[in-house]
């Protein structure tokens, strides 16, 4: 895939990042699909197979699970020219993602560990569970449905109830659910 990005172009992504930041409430994951309407339906900047392949590979790598965003941003580089578009690319992305969120995150838990003890500071934390989950689940069902595309497939859509039901219900590590569909895949059931 290539792709030609003028200066305007990396300015809007570093936008979107950034505005994307302040959404992120339950972590950069949260608003995987907008990025997902943004980089592949909207601009055509990257493709299902790279925007999978970008969260599913920082998800199985240790370290942060942001690092999806630098991957994100590697592919839409690579598209764009190369490698130190790539490099490019994962700074922008980065940058936008991590200065807006940061600085907020710091200047909030600030004032609310100086606050702790006021009624809306608690309801305002209790109340915010709710929709990290419900992002969670948005973020979830985009990545299913890229694989899913009919009813031929409900054995992806049954293997990801089931995963999520696992990860819901016990504690078993998120890894030993990787290996088995990566195994279900292997032999061809999935």
């Amino acid at each position: 895939m290539s792709i030609a990005l003028q200066a305007s172009d990396w300015l809007a992504l570093f936008g979107h990042f950034m505005v994307l930041s302040l959404l992120s409430i339950g972590g950069a994951i949260t608003t995987a699909p907008d990025m997902h309407r943004y980089l592949v339906d909207q601009q055509h900047w990257m493709t299902d197979p790279q925007f999978n392949a970008s969260v599913a590979l920082a998800q199985a790598a240790p370290g942060p699970n942001v690092l999806f965003v630098a991957l994100m941003g590697w592919h839409v580089g690579l598209n764009a020219g190369g490698t130190l578009m790539g490099l490019f690319g994962v700074l922008v992305t980065m940058l936008g993602i991590m200065l807006p969120s940061t600085t907020l995150t710091y200047l909030a838990a600030s004032w609310g560990h100086r606050n702790r003890q006021l009624r809306g500071v608690r309801a305002f934390k209790q109340g915010m569970t709710p929709i990290v989950i419900a992002l969670l689940i948005a973020t979830g069902w985009i990545l299913a449905s890229a694989n899913a595309s009919t009813l031929d497939d409900w054995p992806v859509v049954l293997l990801t109830l089931a995963a999520a039901l696992v990860v819901w219900r016990t504690k078993v590590h998120l890894l030993w659910l990787l290996g088995v569909g990566a195994a279900l895949g292997a032999v061809g059931w999935i």
